[in-house]
């Protein structure tokens, strides 16, 4: 069970490195939520075409999909810590040329489509670094906490920024790339400023062998095969959230208000569990742990089908978005500390892959069953269903179920 940590050595932000790492994915993440606001706000109020609005989607998804492996083999082979620097050093210039043409009014959607390409690729690429560089920055006793703050961090922004960008967007688009601009700057010097102890082996040539050596080394570790399949579908039929829209206007019967507040109870509940995880040690039963949680988050999405009243769904949207950070600490602390250094980007970059892929089809199954049963049926039907995957995933990876601590070693 999770107990505090007794060492006041052991705090998090004890280790400087940490530190930097943590405010720099902070710094960029708060940046990127509010790029995201403005661009689609700016190509929709310069063409007015819902077309444009998803051509937005499509130049983000192609190269974190078509890229991500390549991306995980670069992380393997070269230093992480330029990886990441030379990533941001891209977005950065991408983004002040975005807030410099904004604000001399010389922007276009092609321009505007063209820029979030290039800062899309430069995130692909940079992704498998980062999230690499995290378990050689704490000891592992406190990876899963390191996690959990870092996963907190990104539920703030997820949160704040999209409003910070809408706040600051009634100035002006330009304003807001400019103070995205100075984030990403803020970020990179954060990540220039962290030790980061690494020593890439002998550089190999990208062969398929290599690229793909990811895969093949998750399918020979059962644990790592567990906990990324876990996610994957657990992922894909718990794609409540997708429907939010019909909950609230046709079942919960409020308005855009009701809305707003089912969206951000998962957001909520996840940020208030992972600042708790963050100081809490997961010291014992880590497997049952995880499961119990995958179940709760199963529970919380039958719950949430089910209701008719909106404080009773915001409660187990809530619960569903806490459970789901509990189990997304222990999956993500597991996989890193599973896998040597070697070859923690090709694993990086494979889980990746599964995660942007089942959240894309988790909402594209909840809409075509939704259009056939309805939409209640079709989130208890996800609920079932995840509940079934913990029944036969805790059978099929019993290594993983009896699993006692995070680190083997």
């Amino acid at each position: 069970m999770p107990t505090p940590s007794s060492d006041a050595t052991d705090s998090l932000f004890h280790y400087r490195s940490f530190t930097a790492f943590w405010l720099a994915r902070t710094a960029s993440s708060f940046g990127f939520q509010m790029l995201s606001i403005a661009v689609g706000w700016q190509i929709y109020s310069l063409t007015g075409s819902a077309f444009d609005l998803g051509l937005i989607g499509l130049v983000q998804f192609l190269p974190a999909v078509l890229l991500a492996l390549p991306a995980g083999h670069i992380a393997d082979q070269f230093d992480r810590r330029r990886v990441v620097l030379l990533g941001q050093a891209t977005e950065w210039i991408a983004i002040a040329v975005l807030a410099g043409l904004t604000l001399a009014h010389r922007t276009d959607e092609i321009l505007l489509l063209s820029l979030i390409f290039i800062i899309s690729v430069a995130r692909t690429l940079e992704a498998p670094s980062l999230q690499s560089m995290l378990p050689a920055l704490v000891p592992p006793a406190i990876l899963a906490r390191a996690t959990a703050a870092n996963a907190a961090s990104m539920q703030t922004a997820s949160m704040m920024g999209p409003a910070l960008g809408g706040l600051l967007y009634v100035a002006g688009p330009g304003v807001v790339y400019a103070t995205t601009a100075a984030l990403y700057l803020i970020s990179i010097l954060m990540v220039s400023r962290l030790r980061y102890d690494h020593a890439p082996p002998p550089r190999t040539p990208a062969t398929f062998a290599s690229v793909f050596a990811g895969i093949h080394f998750i399918r020979r570790r059962p644990d790592v095969l567990g906990v990324i399949s876990l996610d994957l579908f657990a992922v894909l039929l718990g794609g409540a959230t997708a429907l939010l829209p019909i909950f609230a206007k046709d079942i919960l019967h409020t308005g855009p208000w009701g809305l707003g507040l089912l969206r951000g109870a998962p957001a909520v509940g996840g940020l208030l569990v992972g600042f708790w995880l963050s100081r809490r040690s997961l010291e014992r039963n880590v497997g049952k742990i995880m499961f119990a949680s995958v179940a709760g988050f199963g529970v919380a999405t039958l719950l949430f089908a089910f209701s008719t009243q909106l404080w009773l769904s915001l409660l187990a949207l809530f619960a569903l978005g806490g459970f789901d950070m509990v189990s997304m600490v222990i999956r993500g602390a597991l996989v890193q500390l599973d896998t040597p250094d070697e070859m923690r980007g090709r694993v990086s970059a494979v889980n990746s892959i599964f995660i942007n892929t089942s959240n894309q089809l988790g909402e594209f199954e909840s809409g075509m069953l939704a259009a056939w049963l309805g939409a209640a049926p079709a989130v208890a039907v996800g609920g079932v269903g995840t509940l079934l995957v913990v029944g036969l995933w805790m059978a099929w990876f019993p290594s993983l179920r009896s699993r006692q601590r995070l680190h083997n070693g």
